[in-house]
């Protein structure tokens, strides 16, 4: 069963965070540089909460306020889920489905050490079963030339 760990290992542990008190407009332009999805939010070194295209779609602009003028700490999810770097892949996907939520921040105790997404867990997931499939295609051709 494969890990988070091993996903990490594979996409590579870039953080990418922005603090609470800088504008939603630094968030999204850091986003765009990045070419992800979300950004953890970070104050004195501990994750305080998690800021993705959804929640200024639907905190920033849906409502009218100018992303300028608004803090990332106004329309950051604060309920953060995560996860650690044994589990598995699987377990995270589960998660991620259950709770509507396309990002998960990876912890090592108090300590952010990586962020997967749902595209990243999909993609894992995908790549096993391809690995599956061709291995269960070499028995089958192993067994048929005996």
């Amino acid at each position: 069963m494969a890990t988070v760990e091993s996903l990490l290992r594979k996409k590579g542990h870039d953080i990418w965070s922005i603090s609470p008190d800088d504008s939603v407009f630094e968030a999204i332009r850091l986003m765009d540089e990045k070419g992800i999805g979300a950004l953890a939010v970070v104050h004195d070194g501990a994750l305080v909460g998690i800021i993705s295209e959804r929640d200024y779609a639907r905190k920033v602009i849906l409502k009218g306020r100018s992303s300028r003028d608004t803090p990332v700490r106004d329309i950051m999810t604060r309920k953060v889920f995560h996860t650690l770097a044994d589990e598995s892949v699987e377990n995270c996907m589960l998660t991620m489905t259950k709770n509507h939520i396309r990002h998960l921040p990876v912890m090592d105790s108090d300590r952010l050490i990586g962020m997967i997404s749902m595209g990243d867990v999909v993609k894992h997931i995908i790549e096993a079963q391809q690995d599956q499939i061709k291995h269960l295609e070499h028995c089958m051709i192993w067994e048929e030339s005996y």
